[in-house]
């Protein structure tokens, strides 16, 4: 067994030996061996079908390892997946349906924000844990009304302010923002106002598109015509990519900057001559292959880019999130404590909501004021390179 594949085989059972073990105690009942249900709302096909193919994936590989590892106590993880569409009235549907399976220990939802935020009712009436891979503060915020829903994915304000310094650093003075017409977009652009002011950059001009639109020619051409010394991409990545292309084609000489919700696919395809030299701002697992695994964190984050890739032939920015949701939840259901056999969801919403873990993505800490639990410093600067995403510098 290899130094690294080591390391991450003993980091993956640490994370959870612990939890099993202290369910554990001299005489105890007969062991639990019922399954950890969780079901998976993903868009698996409409516009946001790439990301919600990456999100399956991920989720299918991470559970395959967990049960694999002998560090469940006897116990596998049963995921159940429904396809929402990319649709928010579809997406209500099956949260509901998973809601009143009783079998059902906790739910993970897609990258679609409209999604998780219709879906927050449902959840606080289920009573049903509920970790979104989606952005929008609006999924967790205000925490009160949002007991039951936690998420994993940069939160806008970070987002902002990680683009900004590095806005400043190049000494741009004049932007362009091109931002989904969704709720995410709307805090990206209120949160880049604000660090913009504090930094003395001039947002020039800002335009939305809908997740629906598949030419986005127009509105750069409204953004570049300015001459901006920047173009922020705050797009979901098909869109980015896109955005991108018509701006090269648009003869823009300015430079491109890229939000973590435009980041997807690792090699960059026939948009690579577009983004060369673009900026990324993202998780370090996405260019994990650059970085020297000095840490068991930093092995695993590494063996889970080599899994992922060598099963799938690529490598997909959001996947780390959908595997430490499972890891999560994985963990709660452990620690619950409750009757064998019965899934007890407001032990593993309690767990969920106190969690502390250095996962695939990067730090991750959950408290009862903050369900977002991807921390700021999770974030890097990334740089397009030769057809695909490198570590900047």
């Amino acid at each position: 067994m290899s130094p690294i594949r080591s390391a991450t085989a003993k980091a993956l059972a640490s994370a959870v030996l612990a939890t099993s073990l202290a369910g554990c105690q001299f005489g105890s009942a007969e062991q639990d061996t019922s399954p950890i249900v969780i079901g998976a709302d993903l868009e698996l096909s409409g516009a946001a079908a790439p990301a919600g193919k990456a999100h399956r994936q991920a989720l299918e590989l991470k559970v395959e390892q967990l049960n694999s590892s002998g560090a469940l106590g006897g116990r596998r993880v049963e995921l159940r997946v429904k396809d929402n569409r990319s649709d928010a009235s579809e997406s209500l549907r099956n949260i509901a349906d998973f809601g009143d399976d009783s079998t059902v220990s906790a739910i993970i939802m897609g990258g679609c924000n409209e999604c998780a935020i219709g879906s927050v009712l449902t959840v606080s009436e289920k009573k049903v844990p509920t970790i979104a891979l989606a952005s929008s503060s609006a999924i967790t915020n205000p925490v009160a009304e949002r007991r039951y829903m936690f998420k994993l994915a940069p939160n806008a304000t970070d987002s902002a302010a990680a683009l900004t310094v590095e806005l400043r650093r190049r000494q741009v003075t004049e932007v362009g923002v091109l931002r989904s017409d969704d709720t995410y977009g709307q805090e990206g652009l209120a949160a880049l106002r604000s660090e913009f002011a504090k930094a003395g950059i001039t947002l020039v001009r800002e335009e939305p598109v809908r997740a629906t639109d598949t030419d986005v020619t127009a509105r750069v051409g409204a953004l570049t015509g300015p001459g901006p010394d920047a173009l922020v991409l705050w797009t979901p990545p098909e869109q980015a990519l896109l955005a991108a292309t018509a701006a090269q084609q648009a003869d823009f000489d300015g430079l491109l900057f890229f939000d973590a919700s435009a980041a997807g696919e690792l090699f960059l395809g026939s948009s690579a001559r577009a983004v060369e030299r673009a900026t990324l701002v993202y998780t370090q697992t996405m260019v994990i292959d650059d970085v020297i695994a000095t840490t068991p964190a930093k092995a695993a984050r590494r063996q889970w880019f080599q899994d992922y890739t060598a099963r799938f032939g690529g490598y997909h920015g959001s996947s780390s999130f959908a595997a430490d949701a499972v890891q999560l939840i994985a963990d709660a259901e452990l620690r619950s404590g409750g009757p064998a056999g019965q899934v007890d969801r407001d032990g593993i919403r309690d767990l969920l909501e106190t969690s502390q873990m250095d996962g695939l993505s990067g730090p991750i800490r959950m408290t009862p004021d903050n369900h977002s639990g991807l921390m700021p410093q999770a974030l890097t600067t990334l740089v397009a390179r030769n057809g695909r995403w490198r570590l900047a510098g």
